[in-house]
């Protein structure tokens, strides 16, 4: 014997009726079963039940929205507004201190600037004084080496001349004694010698 199935046999209980398959009837239930009931919310019996849970809803975010949500927004966009705002004020006062700061170097800069030049500017005139100091020193000492030079060759030139004038006085002799066979007389060489140009 055949186990029923509950899915497709009816309780007891049930107000069913079997319909053959192929009679009209059977034709009918299919076609009016195949339609359901409008969209609810379309269903004008709901109506007044949908508008009073659109208000409840709409009140309830309205509630939510305005005592918990915008006042997060506001507290968040207010505080972003001060960050904001002491971001730029720090940021003003920084490039009024790096302005401030940029014209004390400049200022410093151009002073050791004139400070640099003024060393140089000493420093070439104590270089230029003291090379004039030594260059006069030089000068001097040179001038000094050069009378001393001059005199020294004057003497020499002297003593030269002198020697010159004994040694020609001496060959002058040797000369008239060996020509003449006598010894010339000393005062008559030197009038000889003091009559030659060369010799004075």
């Amino acid at each position: 014997m055949a186990e029923k199935n509950p899915l497709t046999t009816p309780s007891p209980n049930a107000d069913t009726k079997i319909v053959p398959p192929g009679s009209p009837q059977a034709h009918t239930e299919q076609a009016s079963g195949g339609h359901h009931a409008a969209f609810p919310p379309f269903e004008s019996h709901t109506f007044l039940s949908q508008l009073i849970w659109l208000a409840l809803a709409f009140g309830l975010l309205y509630y939510l929205m305005s005592k918990i949500a915008l006042p997060r927004i506001e507290a968040i966009l207010g505080d972003r507004a001060r960050r904001l705002s002491a971001d730029l004020d720090e940021a003003q006062r920084m490039k009024s201190e790096a302005d401030a700061a940029g014209a004390a170097y400049e200022t410093s800069l151009r002073q050791a600037q004139a400070k640099a030049q003024a060393i140089a500017q000493d420093t070439r005139n104590a270089l230029s004084a003291e090379a004039d100091a030594k260059r006069k020193t030089l000068e001097a000492e040179l001038n000094q080496r050069l009378a001393a030079s001059e005199a020294t060759i004057r003497a020499r030139t002297t003593e030269a001349m002198g020697n010159v004038r004994a040694i020609a006085g001496e060959t002058a002799a040797a000369i008239v004694e060996r020509l003449t066979g006598q010894a010339p007389d000393q005062a008559t060489l030197d009038r000889a010698l003091s009559a030659t140009p060369a010799l004075n």
